[in-house]
């Protein structure tokens, strides 16, 4: 029981090992001293991933396979009697074919990944209608897929501010440059005349 236990706890631990891992190339990139953060990243992909979240519509994602149930809370016989509660899930493999490849490696770390059918899976019991209950299900993806497309994809920088990124590169070179012949005659100059 205690190794179980001790099981569990290790997978929760690597969870966010393994998103750490997955998003370290955004996180190094962010770090530089004088660069755009988009500088080196693949911008075949963001423009894709620009593009689709542009025209982002729900009819364009899978439909999902949705149940039904008995809701539980408050709502006297109409709870009782009726299944109202809709739980959708939606498979990954079917999402990872209608979403851009930059999103890919971070669906699977959304709070609503379920690994032993590897989907996503949403619940709702809010309203009275079993329809109603599966569009907000609906809804609950759009607003997920639009949260990891703003975490992981920047906006587009202008124009001028990429000539800005390139003119505090080309100074801090050249600066380094300078401070490298200053120290290199400052080295020479201790040496004494050469004979």
């Amino acid at each position: 029981m205690l190794s179980h236990g001790l099981s569990r706890r290790a997978a929760v631990i690597a969870r966010p090992l393994q998103m750490q891992r997955t998003l370290q190339p955004f996180l190094l990139h962010r770090s530089k001293r004088y660069g755009a953060f988009d500088a080196s990243l693949d911008q075949e992909a963001l423009a894709e991933a620009r593009t689709w979240f542009q025209s982002l519509d729900d009819a364009q994602l899978p439909k999902g396979s949705t149940t039904y149930a008995r809701s539980s809370g408050p709502g006297g016989q109409h709870v009782n009697k009726t299944e109202t509660k809709a739980t959708t899930v939606y498979l990954v493999k079917d999402l990872l074919a209608a979403i851009p490849r930059n999103l890919h490696s971070v669906v699977r770390f959304s709070k609503y990944h379920v690994a032993s059918n590897d989907s996503l899976t949403f619940q709702d019991q809010t309203h009275r209608s079993r329809t109603a209950n599966a569009d907000e299900n609906r809804r609950k993806l759009v607003e997920e897929l639009t949260r990891i497309y703003k975490e992981t994809t920047p906006g587009e920088a202008s124009h001028d501010k990429k000539k800005k990124h390139e003119m505090i590169e080309k100074r801090f070179h050249e600066s380094r440059i300078k401070q490298k012949k200053l120290a290199s005659a400052k080295k020479k100059s201790r040496k004494g005349p050469q004979s």
